[in-house]
């Protein structure tokens, strides 16, 4: 039996961000994205949707406090 990793109900929402979401979100940056926290290609959520080195993730998390929390990820070998 295999279960989706991405039902589990820790694992908060990645999204694989385009090039146009890129550049609308990071037009205002004073960093390079490059300078993002990374995660690996192998990471069991990162394989699950195809992630694939050098794109950029968007992760969303619920929270008690913040609601919502969106915080980035660039997939590395």
């Amino acid at each position: 039996m295999q279960i989706d990793i991405q039902d589990h109900k820790l694992v908060p929402k990645h999204e694989i961000m385009t090039e146009e979401e890129i550049s609308v979100e990071f037009s205002d940056a004073d960093y390079d994205i490059k300078n993002l926290p990374k995660i690996k290609s192998g990471d069991p959520v990162a394989k699950a949707i195809g992630a694939e080195p050098g794109n950029i993730l968007r992760i969303t998390r619920e929270s008690q406090t913040a609601g919502k929390f969106v915080t980035y990820r660039i997939v590395e070998d």
